[in-house]
C-alpha cells in the first residue's frame, strides 16, 4: 500500500473528512496540496504514491477539473471510492452577524448546492471561488473575505465560528472521492465493481455516441456515469468519461472494451474498482445471457461449430 496519500487541502476540507474514513489513513502520511491537479502531479511525479480528490457531486454531477485532469497527461488509475455526505456551514470570523457579509467563498462545486440558500439569505452577498472550502475558511481567518461554506470541522482549525449549519439545496447531497495512482493491475473484483474509462471518436459521425454506448448496451452493462469533456482541438471535438458497472475481468465488460478498442481513436482505461454505494451481496445479478458462463458457453459452442460437432 502507499506510504503517503496527497489530497485537496489544506486542512479541513470535506476531502481530508472522507480520506480519513480510510482504514488506512491511519498508517499513512497525508500531505495537502493546493489543487486537484498539484495532488495528482505528486503522484505522477513519485512525490506520493496516491491522491486522494472528488470527481463526482450528487447535484451538479462530474468535476470537471478532475475528469479534466485524469483525461490529459500521464495515465493515472482509480482504485478506490468513497461516497461522503456533505451539508455545510457557514464559517465568520467571531463577532459577525448575517447583516455583516458582503462576500462570501467556497470551491465552485459548492455554489449550486448553496444558491438557494444563498438567494434567500444573502442575496446581496457577492460569491468568489476558493481553491477549495477549507482555503476558501483561511481566507475568512486573513480577512479577504466575510464568510465561507465549509464544513463545521474546518472552524476550529481556522478560529472561526459555524454562524449557519446544515446549509445545503437538495437533500441527501453526497460527493464521491477517488484514491488515484500509478498504472498497475486492479484488484481482484469484489462482486460489486464499476469501470472508469475515456473514449475518443475516431471521427464526427451520425449515431458515433450510439455506436460506444452499444458496445455496453448489447452485452448488459448500466452505466453510472457519462458526461463529454472538450478535447481542446476546437469547438465541438469531445471525449467522453464513462463508468460502467462491472469489473475489467467480468467477460461482458472485457468485450465490451475489446468492441471500443477497435471503433474508437483511444481508449484510456481509468481503472475497475469496488463500488462505495452497495456491498458485494447487494449487487445485481448479469442480465440473462451476459454472464462470465452464458459468454464461456457461447465461445464453446462457436469453437463446436468450426470443428464441425455442433
Amino acid at each position: 500500500m502507499p506510504a503517503s496519500y496527497a489530497y485537496l487541502g489544506p486542512e479541513g476540507t470535506f476531502t481530508e473528512a472522507a480520506l480519513r474514513t480510510l482504514p488506512e489513513a491511519a498508517t499513512r502520511e497525508l500531505i495537502p496540496y493546493v489543487s486537484v491537479q498539484s495532488a495528482l502531479d505528486a503522484v505522477r511525479i513519485g512525490e506520493a504514491e496516491a491522491a486522494f480528490v472528488p470527481i463526482e457531486n450528487s447535484v451538479e454531477g462530474g468535476i470537471t477539473t478532475t475528469l479534466d485532469e485524469l483525461v490529459a497527461g500521464a495515465p493515472l488509475m482509480i482504485y478506490r471510492e468513497v461516497l461522503l455526505s456533505i451539508t455545510f456551514a457557514l464559517l465568520v470570523r467571531p463577532g459577525t452577524k448575517l447583516s455583516d457579509i458582503k462576500t462570501v467563498s467556497a470551491h465552485p462545486a459548492a455554489q449550486p448546492q448553496v444558491r438557494n440558500w444563498l438567494k434567500n439569505n444573502l442575496p446581496d452577498a457577492h460569491w468568489e471561488s476558493a481553491a477549495s472550502n477549507a482555503d476558501a475558511a483561511r481566507l475568512v481567518q486573513e480577512g479577504q473575505y466575510d464568510a465561507a461554506f465549509a464544513g463545521e470541522f474546518a472552524a476550529a482549525l481556522y478560529g472561526l465560528e459555524a454562524l449557519e449549519t446544515g446549509i445545503h439545496d437538495a437533500e441527501n447531497a453526497q460527493t464521491r472521492f477517488v484514491l488515484v495512482g500509478r498504472p498497475a493491475r486492479p484488484a481482484a473484483p469484489s462482486g460489486a465493481d464499476k469501470t472508469s474509462v475515456v473514449l475518443w471518436q475516431r471521427d464526427d459521425h451520425p449515431g458515433g455516441l450510439r455506436d460506444l454506448l452499444g458496445e455496453f448496451a448489447t452485452r448488459g452493462i448500466n452505466l453510472m456515469l457519462l458526461q463529454s469533456r472538450p478535447t481542446g482541438a476546437g469547438i465541438g471535438n469531445y471525449c467522453f468519461c464513462i463508468d460502467a458497472e462491472g469489473h475489467i475481468s467480468d467477460r461482458r465488460v472485457a468485450e465490451a472494451l475489446m468492441g471500443l478498442k477497435r471503433i474508437c481513436l483511444e481508449v484510456r482505461f481509468l481503472g475497475s474498482y469496488p463500488r462505495a454505494d452497495i456491498k458485494p451481496g447487494d449487487a445485481e445479478q448479469p442480465r440473462l445471457g451476459t454472464s462470465d458462463e452464458a459468454f464461456v458457453s457461447a465461445a464453446d459452442w462457436v469453437a463446436r461449430c468450426q470443428d464441425g460437432r455442433f
